[in-house]
């Protein structure tokens, strides 16, 4: 009788020392004579306990964490291989409450297959949706994803059904959909998750969006700093070929869909869309003006899809369970679910799948356990490096695209950035203005001359020169950015720097600033 054990290959785990737990436990089990397999499998996002070793018993899977090289001869000892006692057991891992509080559609997989296992992922209603798919008129395939309400997960929030409708409906004798996997948000690692951990999801999602809109080539365009990614997918897409789910001839419906991999250039400008086909073009990554969209003309001048990773990888679980079943989920027009992730200054952070309407409250406390200081927090960044900055007085508003619009806020991709009270607002300001400094792609000169004038305009307000009239001068400055951008670069670039002006005025005040960074120093 063998048993099997579960140590993660996701980049997080493998960051805390997964590969060594993975090297030490099937050593540790030769010397015992004891017959173990050790899956590699995706992680559950639960990272403050990676490396999370689990192991499969009678009665469910058992979860040990965070465990290292030096506790496994311990675990040995303790009977782990049954489920037995240890000071890092946490029972069975669906009873982790963290887990089990969850809406897991997207992410169901995530942490129980072998990413790179075909009979595993078909065991849990994988391609079920592309079988279903080739069985539908292309129309009516779009139809399902208009009717199920998925909106873009990449920040945008457009709904996807409109592009895949606008691609269809455009006659071309070629035509294409790519994967935007240039995750460069601060705080996301939901498409890295998703590569790493389920990339057979993203690969079926690609290939229904290909059948449904008459496109026979696919790219995923992956961010440079993530190579375990990279990896994953050219294996899941070589395996997905020799099965027969990719090629010339998609389980013998005699639909083309062939999907390659590319590497990113390394801009955070080439997650916007246009930049990104200038990119996967082999050209500099500078914005494109629109019209024409790129659902009319887009890679090489065809239609194209251009869809984040979450997106896509929604996609078969719409076509496998129907569009009312996902519709059930959320609210409003914010249909579904969306994996929030958690990072910052938080005690548990990690990916929370939850249907919208949930509250950063909830996700801080109940989820995240409040910061890892033990400090009050005093501000979420939610969306990104371009989100705004959220006071305690709005922590309770549902997270949902419209709520947050309404208060100038943004969901973005659903990462949450947590800042405690000792954070300076001001240099968080500063700081998003220079981001935009470095990442401006020049094309327009809102951003590339608007950004570099906002960062010496908040060094002289911290310093105390003529700060009224500065401030004055920073409002105009941010309105001329985001009604002059070209693209969301330069046009949300003042929301984190208004939002810190409007809710944290004192930390713009040059001694308040002053004290703050004096009174966080003495604290470390």
């Amino acid at each position: 009788m063998t048993v099997t054990v579960y140590v993660p290959r996701d980049s997080a785990a493998l960051a805390a020392g997964a590969e060594r737990v993975a090297r030490r436990i099937a050593e540790e089990a030769a010397a015992r004579g004891v017959a173990v397999t050790l899956v590699r499998n995706g992680s559950r996002g639960l990272f403050w306990l990676e490396p999370l070793v689990e192991v499969a018993t009678p009665a469910g899977r058992m979860a040990y964490g965070p465990v290292t090289s030096r506790d496994v001869a311990g675990l040995f000892d303790a009977g782990f291989l049954d489920g037995g006692a240890h000071a890092l057991g946490l029972g069975l891992t669906d009873e982790i409450p963290f887990l089990k509080k969850q809406e897991r559609l997207t992410f169901a997989r995530m942490g129980i297959t072998d990413p790179l296992s075909l009979a595993d992922y078909e065991a849990h209603e994988g391609f079920a949706g592309l079988r279903r798919a080739l069985a539908m008129a292309p129309a009516d395939i779009v139809q399902q994803v208009l009717d199920a309400g998925l909106r873009g997960r990449g920040g945008a929030a457009f709904p996807a059904g409109i592009k895949w409708k606008t691609v269809l409906a455009t006659p071309a004798p070629q035509k294409y959909v790519v994967c935007n996997a240039d995750e460069g948000d601060s705080g996301t690692y939901s498409d890295r998750m998703t590569m790493e951990g389920d990339p057979f999801m993203l690969i079926e999602g690609m290939a229904i969006a290909g059948i449904a809109t008459g496109a026979t080539m696919g790219y995923i365009y992956v961010r440079s700093e993530y190579p375990h990614a990279i990896a994953t997918l050219n294996e899941a897409i070589r395996l997905a070929e020799a099965a027969g789910f990719l090629g010339a001839d998609v389980l013998g419906s005699g639909h083309r869909f062939a999907l390659e991999v590319r590497k990113a250039a390394g801009s955070y400008v080439c997650g916007e869309e246009t930049a990104l086909l200038e990119s996967l073009e082999g050209k500099r990554g500078v914005v494109r003006a629109k019209p024409p969209l790129p659902a009319i003309v887009g890679l090489f001048g065809r239609p194209t899809v251009v869809n984040n990773v979450i997106t896509l990888a929604t996609v078969p679980l719409i076509l496998a369970r129907g569009a009312e079943f996902y519709r059930d989920f959320g609210q409003g027009r914010s249909r579904g679910t969306l994996p929030f992730q958690l990072a910052g200054n938080i005690r548990q952070g990690g990916l929370v799948e939850k249907a919208f309407g949930v509250t950063l409250r909830e996700l801080l406390y109940d989820f995240g356990g409040g910061s890892a200081s033990g400090r009050p927090i005093k501000a979420v960044q939610v969306g990104g490096p371009l989100g705004t900055y959220l006071p305690s007085s709005q922590w309770d508003i549902p997270l949902d695209y419209e709520a947050y619009a309404a208060v100038g806020a943004v969901v973005g991709h659903g990462g949450l950035v947590v800042h405690d009270d000792t954070a300076d607002m001001a240099a968080l300001a500063r700081y998003a203005m220079e981001f935009c400094v470095v990442e401006s792609c020049g094309k327009c000169t809102p951003c590339r001359i608007g950004s570099t004038r906002g960062v010496e305009v908040i060094d002289r307000i911290r310093a105390g020169t003529d700060a009224p009239r500065q401030i004055r001068l920073l409002r105009d400055l941010c309105d001329t950015m985001v009604h002059g951008s070209l693209c969301a670069m330069g046009s949300m670039t003042p929301y984190p720097v208004l939002s810190a002006l409007d809710h944290f005025p004192q930390d713009f005040d040059s001694a308040a600033a002053h004290d703050a960074v004096v009174l966080a120093d003495t604290r470390r």
